[in-house]
């Protein structure tokens, strides 16, 4: 007799949830004048893989054919930051996950944002995005806008958007040879995305067209 299960997430208790949801919602309708809106997150422990075996090509009437065994060599971690109304993305390689990370990334967003613009930063509650030293560094910098997207709602960040298009494009079937290779294969994505495809997302929030909750 087999069993099936259906797993889901119950909200926590927030009375802000929804006001914090709509928050995030109308920066991504509307650009406030003067500013960037722009998503940021990390996306860790992308493994460097090979193949064991070579492919087999494809030919007229069957498919390329792919041997199950691969070669781990090693992980690589990047942080990423998107322009939510221009589709344009910002990315570098990290080694360590923590607030001394974030805010030498935080320091390259504000360096390439011209100045007298305000940035509205959209991220989610990671410690090193709340961590005392990134606050400080934010308050101590009046032209960054914080807004955090609610507990368990980290899909309101545009920025995972980008990730799941980095992994369907390029890190699910491609082969990576080393650390440094996947490294670079990422930069050179993030450069020909940028070039070529970059435009605004067609997003959507709860079935509508970022409908406010």
């Amino acid at each position: 007799m087999s069993t099936s299960s259906r797993t889901w997430l119950t909200r926590p208790t927030d009375p802000e949830f929804f006001t914090k949801a709509a928050e995030v919602c109308a920066l991504y309708r509307t650009r406030p004048a003067g500013s960037v809106v722009v998503s940021v997150d990390e996306k860790t422990g992308i493994t460097a893989r090979s193949r064991k075996h070579p492919d087999q090509p494809g030919r007229p009437g069957r498919r390329t054919r792919r041997e199950f065994e691969y070669v781990r060599h090693g992980t690589v971690s990047i942080i990423a930051a998107l322009d939510v109304h221009t589709g344009q993305i910002l990315t570098e390689r990290i080694d360590r996950n923590n607030a001394d990370t974030f805010i030498g990334f935080l320091r390259t967003l504000d360096a390439s944002v011209a100045t007298g613009t305000d940035i509205h930063l959209v991220m989610d509650n990671d410690s090193s995005h709340v961590a005392r030293k990134t606050k400080a560094w934010l308050a101590a910098r009046p032209r960054f806008h914080v807004h955090h997207t609610p507990k368990h709602a980290s899909w309101l960040n545009q920025v995972e958007l980008f990730f799941s298009a980095l992994t369907r494009r390029l890190l699910r079937r491609g082969q990576f040879a080393s650390r440094d290779d996947l490294a670079t294969a990422i930069d050179d994505f993030v450069l020909a995305y940028d070039g070529h495809d970059a435009k605004p997302y067609r997003w959507t929030y709860d079935g509508s067209p970022l409908k406010s909750a």
